[in-house]
């Protein structure tokens, strides 16, 4: 699949000069807008009770058309890429209110490349893959035995998206994504808990066939499964929080990440909302949208509208800085986009996204921010969450987490939930480890009916005043 120019996998039916002339005259009308091809490999192996459950492999090719005039857009979609099938979308273009002033000026030209083009669909073959799972099923079983079952998930995607503007402007990414996911199950004197971890990027699959990887996976999850044996119930409460470092920022993510992006501000809704220049967090709480980094999940050359992708400083030092912006709201916001328009496929018109969100490290030992709790509980890693955007009201299962009294860690707790609203918790910061850890990249966002890649991160924080729903 993967060939010495991945474009050609778009211009079967299509010249690239004709795609060009479409976009050029079906645009013409419109203050923005793009023809985004793709095509798109996908496979998921799982591996589930001994057995093979799961060997799925997808293609998929497509484009999407998307035209803006003022605060309306235009967007129609069709997985056939073919001079008819644009022009025939084209037509729904013509609903637009005719642009009244200058187009939006294309995005800034990059060459940077934070990922191999490589796919890593083709470099390994079916059988190591499924061995692979095998041998981490058998691994995880003979690491302990209480182990009851094991899940083992491996899936890798990969895209090649071109953006073509009626201005001339043409871009291309080719995106690799890999992941590999492990949850055990252990029981004892009839209860059972479970524990996983997961890990990936934008690279190729090497680095998860190495043993250091998978042990690691297996150990992980396995931990996790039997702290939770034995774990007691959890108090509720208005409580200190110390929150571990790495994942724990997919709190922040969801709480505060949202309500930072460009469309929620320009209509009023977010709480951040009309807020720049205000100091929204404690001293020493630094906030950045970063979609450059190389290979990881959230990552970017360009976004899915031309824009390179850059470090977006969203809070510094406690005081809002900016938003995340697409082209689209940037415009009617009358500030620069900041690489952050993003979109599940070529059957989805973009919208502002994160990409890698997190906070920045501070100065404070993360020994030191525990020894300060008098009491309180440790959360270490977290479940699902559900967010509201207006307000940043959230609630978080804790996966593993302990009590606290007197500086140390107790008991492991089951059932606590974290409670409480995004800008008040920036405000309760009281110390910011200097251990910041990005996630181990298997983030998924959603948001409007869509769901990206994204990375999520933060020191150690010592939060206080938040509310904790238990089950003791």
């Amino acid at each position: 699949m993967t060939t010495a120019d991945p474009r050609s996998l778009l211009y079967r039916q299509l010249d690239p000069a004709e795609a060009q002339a479409i976009a050029r005259d079906t645009l013409a009308r419109c203050d923005d807008g793009e023809l985004y091809l793709q095509f798109i490999a996908a496979e998921t192996f799982a591996f589930d009770d001994g057995r093979l459950k799961t060997a799925d492999y997808s293609r998929d090719a497509g484009f999407g058309l998307r035209g803006v005039s003022g605060e309306m857009t235009g967007f129609a979609h069709a997985n056939e890429i073919s001079a008819a099938a644009i022009r025939r979308a084209g037509e729904t273009l013509q609903l637009l209110d005719p642009a009244k002033g200058q187009p939006a000026p294309p995005p800034r030209q990059s060459n940077r490349h934070l990922y191999t083009d490589a796919s890593p669909l083709d470099l390994i073959p079916f059988a190591r893959k499924v061995a692979l799972l095998e041998t981490i099923d058998a691994a995880a079983r003979a690491r302990d035995p209480r182990v009851a079952q094991v899940s083992a998930s491996l899936s890798a995607s990969w895209s090649v998206v071109e953006i073509v503007r009626a201005d001339g402007f043409v871009a291309t990414d080719v995106r690799p994504l890999v992941r590999l996911n492990v949850s055990i199950v252990a029981e004892q004197n009839g209860r059972r808990e479970t524990g996983s971890f997961g890990i990936g990027g934008r690279r190729l699959y090497d680095d998860l066939f190495a043993p250091e990887t998978w042990n690691r996976a297996i150990d992980t999850a396995l931990a996790q499964a039997l702290t939770n044996l034995d774990s007691v119930a959890a108090p509720a409460g208005e409580m200190t929080v110390l929150l571990g470092p790495g994942w724990p920022g997919v709190l922040l993510h969801e709480a505060i990440g949202h309500g930072l992006e460009g469309d929620f501000n320009r209509k009023g809704t977010s709480a951040f909302s009309g807020r720049i220049g205000e100091r929204v967090g404690a001293p020493g709480v630094t906030v950045v949208d970063d979609g450059s980094i190389a290979a990881r999940r959230g990552s970017l050359s360009i976004d899915d509208e031309g824009t390179p992708t850059q470090e977006t400083v969203l809070i510094e030092d406690g005081i809002l800085k900016g938003y995340m912006q697409d082209r689209l709201n940037a415009r009617l916001m009358g500030v620069a986009p900041t690489g952050n328009g993003r979109r599940e496929s070529y059957a989805h018109a973009p919208m502002p996204r994160m990409t890698n969100t997190f906070m920045k490290g501070g100065n404070d030992d993360p020994a030191d921010l525990l020894s300060r709790m008098k009491s309180g509980i440790f959360a270490k890693s977290f479940g699902g969450g559900q967010v509201d955007i207006v307000s940043g009201k959230f609630v978080f299962s804790c996966t593993e987490a302990y009590l606290v009294e007197n500086g140390k860690l107790g008991a492991p707790i089951k059932g606590a939930t974290l409670i409480g609203d995004g800008p008040t918790v920036l405000t309760r910061v009281q110390g910011i480890g200097n251990d910041m850890a990005l996630d181990e990249g298997v983030g998924v966002c959603g948001k409007g009916g869509q769901s990206v890649p994204a990375g999520v991160g933060q020191p150690t924080l010592l939060v206080a005043g938040l509310t904790v729903g238990g089950t003791g």
